[in-house]
């Protein structure tokens, strides 16, 4: 299964689950010093790497850090080829002032907020599905 693309059954099926742990991101030169098993995810950008892990590891491995944040999953499989599910949950996001950095994966979208903000954006998500399913 590719993932479904209909967002309306996307926003339906939104399932948030806010996933165990502090989460930070944090730039590399390389990936020598980090072991993979401690990488969450990572990009590879010209001005070095971009790395997210469990803060934790980050102190334990003495990686500069600014951001802490809490890290959600919408286990709905939405298709990479999906139309609006990033525009809707963040804009229902900005509209509670809460920032968030969005991963998308294979399977599911990944949405990484302040830690502080963690269970409103929570509230938030689940208003969102809430308002779709008495919407159709």
């Amino acid at each position: 299964m590719e993932g479904e693309i209909n967002l309306n059954t996307i926003l339906e099926n939104l399932n948030p689950i806010l996933n165990e742990g502090k989460y930070v991101f944090t730039k590399v030169d390389s990936l020598e010093q980090v072991p993979f098993s401690k990488i969450l995810f990572l990009f590879k950008e010209k001005e070095g790497i971009t790395i997210v892990l469990e803060k934790h590891f980050a102190e334990e491995l003495n990686l500069h850090f600014s951001y802490i944040a809490s890290w959600i999953t919408l286990e709905v499989h939405s298709s990479l080829a999906a139309v609006g599910l990033t525009a809707a949950f963040s804009q229902a996001l900005g509209n509670a002032n809460i920032s968030c950095n969005v991963v998308a994966a294979y399977l599911h979208d990944h949405i990484f907020v302040d830690e502080n903000d963690a269970l409103k954006a929570m509230d938030v998500l689940l208003k969102l599905k809430q308002e779709n399913k008495n919407s159709l």
